[in-house]
């Protein structure tokens, strides 16, 4: 068995052997030879009796076993490094791994500008953006912060309002003009839908408020997508009305291609978050990165006004 002080030596070589790619890249990046790289995997292997990579000339892959073996070693190196932090109640800059998932429009426009800056700022941090079409599961230790549209989660994650945002309902003045404008919620069932399979919503399911009133639409079209923006520019080509988040066409109603209908009828909210796990609230890395994000969305900051414009009434 290792012990305590080379169990976190290992785990720090066998991170940095898979982000580096090939044993050669790791090698010099430790500034030592190619078979040494080889013969301290060897030995991880041999101690705890499993292969954690699968070789090649040019590159290698994970194992089943190694993949398991990186997840857990890169949360307890984050760990530790929170942990020391916090016991020495240091004041240096924020460092270590810090994971991010957005999803895929409101990432590429808005999120991934931001970690530019914010790397910019701290550069000792690591930053790994992941975008995705549904959100990943809360349970699963896959990231440090998750940037998501609608209600917070469950009390075991904390979730820091990023900025307001509504769905709206709306469609180009061309197909208004050719199909009519619903003028109540069961209209919506004879019109052409683009529907987004997203999450877990319920697929072409469309619920909508007005006062104490509710009203739920199972609605239908000829165009359904898992991609956000694809379902807008169909919607701006008059294929059909569509349901999405006020920031993502705050532009064209601006504009006029797109024109909102059912007006005083209320969606589900989309309020924007950032959620992380409790167990990291006193992460350095993740305290600054959220900090830094919700302050740039801040009304006082001038990329949040202009987001704010984009996603207001």
């Amino acid at each position: 068995m290792p012990t305590p002080a080379s169990a976190p030596s290992e785990m720090a070589f066998f991170s940095l052997l898979v982000r580096s790619g090939s044993f050669s890249a790791a090698a010099r990046e430790l500034d030592i030879t190619t078979p040494a790289v080889s013969k301290r995997l060897a030995q991880m292997e041999a101690r705890l009796g499993v292969q954690l990579l699968n070789r090649t000339t040019r590159r290698i892959g994970l194992t089943p076993e190694g993949e398991v073996y990186l997840e857990h070693a890169r949360r307890i190196l984050a760990d530790i490094g929170d942990m020391e932090q916090l016991v020495s109640n240091s004041v240096a800059a924020p460092k270590g791994l810090l994971r991010v998932n957005a999803t895929l429009g409101f990432g590429r426009s808005h999120i991934a500008p931001l970690i530019s800056d914010f790397a910019k700022r701290y550069p000792e941090v690591q930053i790994q953006l992941q975008l995705t079409v549904n959100p990943p599961s809360l349970t699963e230790d896959a990231f440090d912060v998750c940037i998501r549209f609608g209600e917070p989660p469950d009390a075991r994650m904390i979730a820091r309002r990023i900025a307001s945002n509504r769905r709206l309902i709306c469609a180009a003045p061309a197909y208004l003009t050719r199909q009519g404008t619903p003028q109540v919620p069961n209209d919506l069932a004879q019109h052409n839908c683009i529907c987004i399979r997203q999450g877990e919503e319920a697929y072409g399911i469309w619920h909508l408020r007005s006062g104490q009133r509710s009203e739920t639409v199972k609605v239908r079209g000829t165009l359904s997508t898992n991609d956000g923006e694809i379902a807008v520019n169909w919607a701006l080509a008059g294929h059909g009305l569509i349901m999405r988040a006020e920031w993502d066409i705050a532009k064209y109603l601006a504009s006029g291609r797109l024109r909102q209908v059912l007006a005083n009828w209320q969606t589900p909210g989309a309020d924007i978050h950032a959620v992380y796990p409790q167990s990291l609230q006193t992460a350095a890395r993740v305290r600054a990165f959220v900090d830094f994000v919700v302050n740039a969305f801040s009304a006082s900051n001038p990329l949040g006004q202009v987001l704010q414009e984009e996603i207001s009434s």
